[in-house]
């Protein structure tokens, strides 16, 4: 891994030896500031819970399903799988921080306060999957992050962090020299650029990565996490390939993004070249869960091309699959 930390005038590099890295214990309390921000849920939220969420169970809060289409009540790709008091991330598009902060009133996981946030995975480097990822550098460390931030991801990850550092010098050089007095080596950033395989592991959750095609993209990856109670492969952005099925085998959770197949139809050729290269129809995500026999599949990333309603997206899963299917919507808990 590498560690990067702003330092003035410049910033340096520093080699971490070793792989995998296992996440810090513990949760950090609210604090008054985040407790005035997170105070009145995002627009069409979900109330909060009353009860605490099982601390021993595995948790899926889907905290962005969106595209970059800017859609109002979808923010950008992030989903949050939460074990062991941790939440990992995978992805960060617009608004993951404080669709965090909502998801962590919504679920009753202290775990996606914003503050604890610190381990996050990119399946690749477009923008509206780590359009967050300044924020998520940079707002839990103003709100007391106790620990670097880890970030894995493809290469390129390395150079984005060191620029994303730079760029925002002169507003960590006032938060650390003025009255806030924020650590400096609380902002450290250490990243790991990845390849196909084991890429984390902690006592509680191991983190596979698996190459997938998404259209000119050199490298873009899926993963799959394994815990004690739960199984779930992430798809990231993917064209169709043969192997998938073969990797979510016996998943408990197929969390695959789609278009809608009748849509696509209807549209010129060269967006049905583009679409078919880049992403996966939800007939195809239908016939990868059957032969897969998964026990559940969660569409994120939704593409509706010509208008098809969610339900009608969820029924072209249904042709070849006939377990659990859900039209994933921001704040979903699983």
């Amino acid at each position: 891994m590498r560690r990067h930390i702003e330092t003035l005038p410049t910033i340096a590099c520093l080699l971490v030896l070793g792989g995998c890295v296992a996440a810090p214990s513990g949760e950090v309390p609210a604090s008054s500031l985040e407790r005035e921000a997170t105070a009145a849920p995002a627009a069409q939220a979900a109330p909060p819970t009353t009860e605490p969420r099982d601390p021993s169970r595995t948790w899926i809060v889907l905290l962005g399903t969106g595209t970059p289409g800017a859609e109002p009540d979808r923010f950008g790709p992030a989903t949050a799988i939460v074990a062991g008091g941790t939440a990992y991330l995978i992805d960060a598009g617009p608004g993951v921080v404080r669709r965090a902060a909502a998801g962590a009133i919504v679920s009753g996981l202290p775990a996606l306060r914003p503050q604890n946030l610190r381990m996050a995975f990119f399946t690749h480097l477009h923008s509206d999957h780590t359009i967050g990822y300044p924020d998520l550098i940079l707002s839990p460390w103003v709100l007391g992050r106790t620990a670097p931030l880890q970030a894995f991801g493809p290469p390129g990850l390395d150079a984005m962090t060191t620029a994303l550092l730079e760029a925002y010098r002169e507003d960590i050089r006032v938060r650390v020299e003025g009255p806030e007095q924020l650590r400096r080596d609380l902002l450290a950033v250490e990243t790991r650029e990845i390849e196909p395989g084991l890429i984390y592991e902690d006592p509680v959750m191991r983190v596979e990565a698996f190459a997938v095609p998404h259209g000119t993209w050199d490298q873009a990856f899926g993963f799959k996490l394994t815990t004690a109670d739960r199984t779930i492969v992430i798809s990231g952005d993917t064209g169709p390939f043969d192997g998938m099925a073969d990797i979510a085998s016996g998943a408990d959770v197929l969390i695959h993004e789609a278009y809608g197949a009748e849509g696509l139809r209807l549209r010129d050729p060269g967006i049905q070249r583009y679409h078919g290269t880049f992403h996966t129809s939800a007939i195809k995500v239908g016939e990868i869960a059957a032969e897969a026999e998964v026990g559940m599949v969660i569409l994120t990333h939704q593409l509706h091309l010509a208008g098809e309603t969610p339900d009608e997206m969820v029924d072209q899963v249904r042709l070849s699959f006939d377990g659990e299917v859900v039209y994933g919507r921001d704040l979903d808990i699983f």
